[in-house]
């Protein structure tokens, strides 16, 4: 689901909230699922990863690695890595990884009880 609504950001919004903001932040969330449901390792450590991987993409966009490496012509390239700095995108990131860690939480809680 959230994958598919990642590509319908991509494809058919344009505004000034959800594309920039929201969809920064779902994709953090996504990146998580994903990895998740490929290993079998604690939150927090997978959070922490996904969060630096999401400021890693972003310092390569502040670093103009598309231009650097001369991929500017590649769509691929430049809808993967980016290429414009936002030190507002690092905030979105924050958020996406701090509502995987209360959702996570919440759901462990709520498995403890149904399990008492």
């Amino acid at each position: 689901m959230i994958f598919f609504t990642e590509v319908l950001i991509a494809l058919y919004v344009n505004d000034a909230f959800v594309r920039p903001y929201l969809g920064d932040v779902l994709v953090v969330v996504l990146i998580y699922c994903f990895l998740k449901s490929f290993l079998k390792l604690p939150v927090l450590p997978v959070a922490v990863f996904v969060l630096l991987f999401a400021f890693s993409i972003e310092l390569l966009q502040f670093l103009n690695i598309v231009e650097k490496l001369h991929l500017e012509n590649s769509r691929i390239a430049k809808t993967v890595v980016g290429t414009t700095f936002s030190w507002m995108d690092l905030l979105t990131y924050i958020v996406g990884v701090a509502i995987v860690i209360v959702v996570e939480q919440q759901g462990f809680k709520k498995d403890i009880r149904s399990v008492a």
